[in-house]
């Protein structure tokens, strides 16, 4: 037993070294939520309920055509897409949603993005978008003219934070939330892009009655070839964020 604890702790160590990174917790609705962690999660017994669905750990996706694209997973190594999550944080349309990452690399540089997808009326903790064209963007930050300045550039601070806000307008339900970083460092040549996705689970509430429209799939909003996909991040070069518009009321 020892020894296999032993190759546990050596495995997650080892990915640590590499470490990108991940959101780790986040303030929602005045109240803060501890995120799914990938290297203490899945040994622990009863696992622990969240309102973020499991990810794959701290490494990127690395293929726009993968099911991985859309709330995390690791299909090179057999865990294909992800799941839902057990529970629904609460949270009135119109307020902001506060998320801590962990320690980002400064050298991995890119925007950040937030879409939202409305869930059946039982909730998110039994739907899977599929191919499904249910997405809307929510929140975006990309690069501040030709500067060094990125969407991600505040999380390379320790304790820093990145948010965005629910729509007012939004019928109140259930929504799945997904949130990513782009790392474009390697954008130009192979591998290319790095997607780093993550996806928790709301309950809005509130008294608006949009239902946005012009919705996109996950994987199929993006393109290996889009200008904000492949993109040389050291170039003095404007840059255009993937994607739809983003959503206004």
């Amino acid at each position: 037993m020892k020894s296999i604890l032993s190759a546990i702790a050596l495995g997650a160590f080892a990915r640590l070294v590499a470490a990108h990174g991940y959101v780790d917790n986040a303030t929602i609705g005045g109240q803060v939520y501890t995120f799914y962690q990938p290297y203490t999660d899945p040994y622990m017994s009863p696992k622990p309920d969240r309102i973020s669905r499991p990810i794959q750990g701290n490494g990127p996706v690395q293929d726009v055509t993968y099911s991985d694209l859309q709330c995390g997973g690791d299909t090179v190594n057999g865990i294909k897409g992800s799941s839902p999550a057990a529970l629904h944080a609460a949270a009135a349309a119109g307020s902001e949603v506060e998320l801590r990452w962990m320690l980002w690399p400064d050298s991995h540089m890119g925007p950040v993005i937030t879409y939202m997808a409305k869930c059946p009326d039982a909730g998110c903790n039994n739907y899977m978008p599929g191919n499904a064209a249910v997405w809307f963007k929510v929140q975006e930050a990309g690069r501040d003219g030709t500067s060094s300045t990125w969407g991600d550039t505040p999380l390379m601070k320790a304790g820093a934070s990145i948010s965005y806000t629910i729509p007012k307008c939004l019928s109140a339900g259930y929504y799945l939330v997904r949130h990513e970083i782009i790392a474009l460092h390697v954008a130009y040549s192979y591998p290319g892009a790095q997607f780093y996705p993550g996806c928790h689970q709301l309950k809005v509430t509130g008294s608006g009655t949009t239902t946005p429209s012009s919705l996109v799939a996950f994987p199929g909003a993006y393109k290996g070839g889009d200008a904000g996909i492949t993109y040389d991040a050291y170039q003095a070069q404007t840059y255009t964020i993937p994607g739809p518009k983003l959503f206004t009321c």
